[in-house]
């Protein structure tokens, strides 16, 4: 079979690694690149040579999805520029994979959704950790029971990213324009995706209600401040994101989702994926299970003894996709996950299969930007989740699971 002809749109710090995996795999040739500075599409350009790739250079996105050589669109640009970017592809129908990163409007995640429906066009969402290693471990564990009904989830992002957010206008990146502008649960899909695969949301469980609630803002001018070579013209409190913000979601089902942004003070990388359900538990934190099947009730005063004993539960529950990938070689991209994501999109196109993570899946995890934004305003007033499949009844079933995998 031919190589899919491939259009990358966005070649800052994310689109040049995912770029290069795209320019690696094997029914991949790219045939076109975009970005808005020259500089980037000419290092691209470049570094894709020696993989047999020889690209034409746009800076108009719009240009190189109506290029006739252009048959599959990957959007690797800024927050901003995802829904429109994908919303051309899908007009112009052309499959299009974009990055993760929450929406600006409901309206955009309503677009996202008409759009597909209209043209019937494959669009997936990046969203790189629903394939991570144990994530998929602990789909497998759902799946069996393990956990019996999950009551709460919990995730995070919790990445410091004070460095970025700060050399933004230096490096041109989005985070610094969103930052000072905008206060809200900005990135919640690296922590949303897996737990809306263990709720089965948008497959026969749906979110109800939002609300949010954010600290001040300390940590940036903080940090500037105490970096005397960053611009000290921004160490001046007028960064809109808070340090720390939570959003609580309930479901039809009655459980719990709490998401945590944390990216502007000192701290650890963390997903901080939690299950609390009625048979057991997990915490990645720390990466330890806990269960009725393995502990008693008294054990609950030992449980620095259990710490890191996740590993057992790997060895007999992690899936088929992760044991032939492992006995394959992990591909580079955070763990291999950026592959395995890559490569699902890929292969869902060639094959004419449903796209692992729809549009669907996708405005649901990017509209809890807009909507945490709307609740932080009113003080975490709660909010009505948005039911953007309503009617759609092909996703939903029985037991509220959803098989992505």
């Amino acid at each position: 079979m031919e190589k899919i002809k491939v259009g990358i749109i966005g070649l800052g710090n994310r689109g040049k690694g995912m770029s290069m995996l795209v320019a690696e795999h094997e029914n991949c040739a790219i045939t076109a690149i975009c970005d808005e500075y020259q500089d980037r599409c000419d290092d691209m350009k470049e570094k894709v040579a020696p993989l047999g790739h020889d690209p034409k250079i746009y800076l108009n996105y719009e240009e190189l999805i109506a290029s006739p050589d252009v048959e599959m669109v990957f959007v690797f640009s800024a927050w901003e520029n995802h829904v429109p970017a994908a919303v051309a592809s899908m007009r112009a129908k052309k499959p299009v994979a974009f990055e993760v990163g929450g929406a600006y409007t409901i309206d955009e995640c309503i677009q996202l959704c008409e759009a597909h429906r209209e043209t019937g066009t494959p669009a997936m969402m990046l969203e790189n950790c629903c394939y991570g290693r144990v994530e998929q471990t602990l789909y497998a564990m759902n799946d069996d029971g393990f956990f019996g009904e999950i009551v709460q989830l919990c995730g995070g992002y919790n990445h410091d990213l004070r460095e970025e957010v700060s050399m933004g206008l230096v490096n041109r990146h989005y985070r610094h324009r969103n930052y000072r502008n905008r206060n809200c649960e900005n990135y919640p899909t690296h922590e949303l995706g897996p737990l809306n695969v263990l709720l089965g949301i948008g497959h026969g469980n749906k979110f109800v209600s939002l609300s949010s609630f954010s600290s001040k803002s300390a940590g940036l001018d903080t940090y500037i401040r105490n970096h005397p070579d960053r611009d000290q013209t921004y160490a001046d409190g007028k960064w809109a994101q808070g340090d720390i913000v939570t959003t609580i979601l309930t479901t039809e089902f009655g459980q719990i989702v709490r998401l945590t942004l944390d990216t502007t003070l000192p701290r650890p990388y963390s997903r901080g994926l939690e299950i609390h359900g009625t048979k057991g538990w997990f915490s990645q934190e720390n990466m330890s299970v806990y269960s009725d099947a393995d502990h008693k009730e008294s054990d609950h005063f030992k449980w620095k003894n259990f710490w890191g004993n996740y590993e057992k539960y790997e060895e007999k529950y992690m899936p088929k996709l992760w044991r032939d990938y492992l006995d394959a070689g992990i591909k580079k991209g955070h763990g291999g996950m950026d592959f395995l994501v890559i490569d699902s999109f890929v292969q869902a196109v060639r094959n004419g299969d449903p796209m692992p993570i729809d549009v669907y899946d996708s405005a649901i995890m990017m509209a809890v930007t807009p909507l945490s934004e709307q609740s932080i305003k009113n003080g975490g007033a709660p909010v009505s989740f948005p039911d953007f499949t309503a009617g759609i009844e092909q996703r939903k079933s029985a037991d509220g699971k959803y098989k992505l995998f």
